[in-house]
């Protein structure tokens, strides 16, 4: 839960006036160890703003795999798989979240399939 600034304040002035930190737990109803890590801080840095998250990607870097993509267009989520060292499943997710689709070039009819302007019978 995100707490506003001015109460964050409000809880270090009031330790700071001489009360514990299990007190102002017991006032403000905010656990001990966010109460401590406030006054680490605003020891720190002098503020009491919060960090901004640093994400990262787990598994497959986008940039390399946009790069990747670029350089070999028709390769497949298997073979894109095997050179980023995971599983099929995550270079699906990476797709999806970066937006890409890797549908190949191929109409579908029913249970015909049409190739290069030709129909052909044997899709199985």
């Amino acid at each position: 839960m995100a707490y506003d600034n001015k109460f964050r304040e409000k809880v270090l002035e009031y330790i700071d006036k001489g009360h514990t930190v299990e007190e102002a737990h017991e006032i403000f109803s905010v656990g001990t160890t966010t109460i401590k890590e406030w006054k680490r801080l605003k020891k720190e840095t002098g503020k009491l703003d919060k960090r901004p998250l640093k994400r990262t990607h787990k598994k497959i870097d986008p940039v390399k795999l946009i790069a990747y993509i670029k350089e070999y267009p028709d390769s497949y989520q298997r073979e894109i798989a095997e050179v980023f060292c995971c599983t099929q499943q995550a270079v699906f997710v990476a797709l999806k979240r970066l937006k890409i689709t890797r549908k190949k070039n191929q109409t579908l009819c029913g249970k015909r399939r049409i190739v290069e302007g030709r129909v052909s019978r044997n899709c199985g």
